[in-house]
This record gives C-alpha cells, sequence and structure tokens, in this order.
C-alpha cells in the first residue's frame, strides 16, 4: 500500500499553485491547518522536504519539484479514470463532435453520417469543416472527439484512413492552357495562385503557396472551386471534388513537368480513445467503412508522422 494518499498530493499541488497555506485552503475549501498538517505528513512519510520558506511564502524544494511533477501525472490519471467511470456509468453521450478536414471525400462523409443517424438518431452531431491545423488545433483545445486531418497531432496517435489526391487545375480557356507546352514552376510564378487558407487561430500554416506573383486566399474549397471555374487562377484541388468539373470540361489539368499531382495521406485521430463513448466510437468505424466502400477513397496502409 502507498504512505501517501492523492488527496496529500493533491494539497501539495494546491499549495504550490495558489502560493501559500491561506490561498490554497479557499479554494480547496480546507482550513490552512490542515494543509499544512497533510504536506508535513507527506515530508515525513517520504523522508524528504518538498517545501522550504521564501520570504512570506513556500516555495518547493529541488527534490519537491521533481516530485510533485510526478505526482501531477498520477492526479491526472486518476482524474481521467474517474471520468471514464463517469462515462460508463452515463452510457450514452449526447453529443459527437467531428472535425474533418475540407479534402476528405465528401461521398465517404456523407455515407458515414447517413449510417451514423440510423444506428444513434437521438445524437447530436456537431461537424466541422477544418483546413490544415485547425482539426489539429481542436484536439489540443479538447473540443473534438474525433479529428480527420492529414496533419500529425503531437501527443496523439492516428489511424491511417484515406490518401486523397490532389491535381493541379485550371479553367481550359485559363492563359497557362494557352502556352499549349509542358509548364514548370517558372510559368506558375506568373499567374494568380488560388490557396485555401488555414483554419487555425492560433497556429496557422501557410501550405502550398509556390509564391507567384498574385495569391487569393478563401476560406472554402468550394470558392476556390468556383473561382477556378470562372477562369480566376489555377490551384491544386482534390480530385473527388472536381471529378464533375473535369469530366464536362470545366476545369483541366495542367500540364506540369513535374508536381502536377500530389497525394495527401489522411488520418482518424480521437481526443481520448480510453474515454471514448459508444456514439464516438461508433462515428469512427462509420468512416472507416465509408472509406472502404467509396470509390474515391484509396485506403493508406501507413501515416507518416
Amino acid at each position: 500500500m502507498s504512505r501517501v494518499t492523492l488527496a496529500q498530493w493533491q494539497m501539495l499541488a494546491a499549495v504550490v499553485d495558489h502560493g501559500g497555506f491561506a490561498r490554497a485552503a479557499e479554494v480547496v475549501h480546507k482550513s490552512p491547518s490542515t494543509l499544512n498538517h497533510a504536506v508535513h505528513k507527506l515530508e515525513e512519510q517520504l523522508g524528504v522536504e518538498v517545501l522550504e520558506p521564501s520570504g512570506r511564502q513556500v516555495r518547493l524544494t529541488e527534490a519537491g519539484e521533481l516530485l510533485l511533477r510526478r505526482a501531477r501525472q498520477l492526479l491526472e490519471n486518476a482524474d481521467a479514470l474517474e471520468d471514464v467511470a463517469e462515462r460508463l456509468g452515463e452510457g450514452l453521450e449526447a453529443e459527437v463532435v467531428l472535425s474533418v478536414d475540407q479534402i476528405f471525400p465528401p461521398d465517404a462523409l456523407a455515407s458515414a453520417m447517413e449510417a451514423f443517424s440510423r444506428d444513434y438518431p437521438h445524437v447530436r452531431v456537431q461537424l466541422h469543416e477544418s483546413v490544415l491545423n485547425g482539426g489539429v488545433e481542436m484536439l489540443y483545445d479538447g473540443s473534438a472527439d474525433l479529428v480527420i486531418s492529414g496533419l500529425a497531432a503531437q501527443g496523439f496517435l492516428g489511424e491511417p484512413l484515406v490518401s486523397v489526391r490532389f491535381i493541379a487545375v485550371a479553367h481550359p480557356e485559363h492563359s497557362l492552357h494557352q502556352l499549349e507546352r509542358v509548364l514548370d514552376l517558372r510559368d506558375l510564378e506568373q499567374h494568380r495562385q488560388l490557396v485555401v487558407r488555414d483554419s487555425a487561430q492560433r497556429q496557422p500554416l501557410n501550405a502550398g503557396w509556390l509564391k507567384a506573383e498574385q495569391r487569393w486566399t478563401v476560406s472554402h474549397l468550394s470558392t476556390s472551386i468556383d473561382m477556378l471555374e470562372r477562369r480566376l487562377g489555377f490551384a491544386w484541388v482534390p480530385e473527388t471534388l472536381i471529378a464533375a468539373s473535369l469530366q464536362n470540361g470545366r476545369l483541366k489539368p495542367l500540364p506540369l513537368s513535374v508536381g502536377g499531382t500530389r497525394e495527401a495521406p489522411m488520418q482518424l485521430i480521437h481526443r481520448d480513445l480510453d474515454r471514448a463513448g459508444p456514439a464516438t466510437l461508433a462515428m469512427a468505424q462509420h468512416l472507416r467503412e465509408a472509406v472502404a466502400t467509396c470509390p474515391d477513397g484509396r485506403r493508406v496502409e501507413k501515416v507518416e508522422q
């Protein structure tokens, strides 16, 4: 049996976080003497001093810093354990928050959500259509249960889901097509590139821009496609979103010497798989099945982290 209880570590953390026994006592609704006794008892049990006076306050000793850092991990794990138990007791979650990068095949997304609605008609779904780092940011904020992203998220494990092909395109009457030859980077730099803005608020990425002399940045892929069809620029766009435009001649692939197509592997990431409720797990499974049966989705065996 452990000599020190989680409650003692919680009291020590409160004293450190709030700068002393008096303030900590107000926050945790204990008397200062109770906190003082708990910390001194902890020191006696461990045989190590964890606090030392610093003016009118106290601060951690070097040993205290090490021990409390480890203890915080225990406290976080204990909180997580209680959260899991609470979710199990409550049963089905009322809402699933899903963040999906706009490049994800729309047919697969619609199929997955339709199947989910049949199984869980009373569970609300919040769908966030993100770009680049936007979904990862929602993971870090803890505001999404599931994220589909082409970017790795530090501290989270991603499951390979699908590979999305991008094609460099422009309207058939765009100036680049009028050159009637193989194109290179210097040709592209002379024309307007359409770029979709990263939806992240804190650390947006500036990906895909070729330093063209003109650049228009939009917030949604649908806007970029509409502008492409109006001969207003060129862009790399997911093939799944422009299949009809390519077929009816509203858009045409650019004849690039290299780089005319790109592959973007996407991954499915849980905010916390151990805490995921039945509805969240079902949504993840429907997304896997939709990708497997969607003709536009190419399964990938590995996603580079």
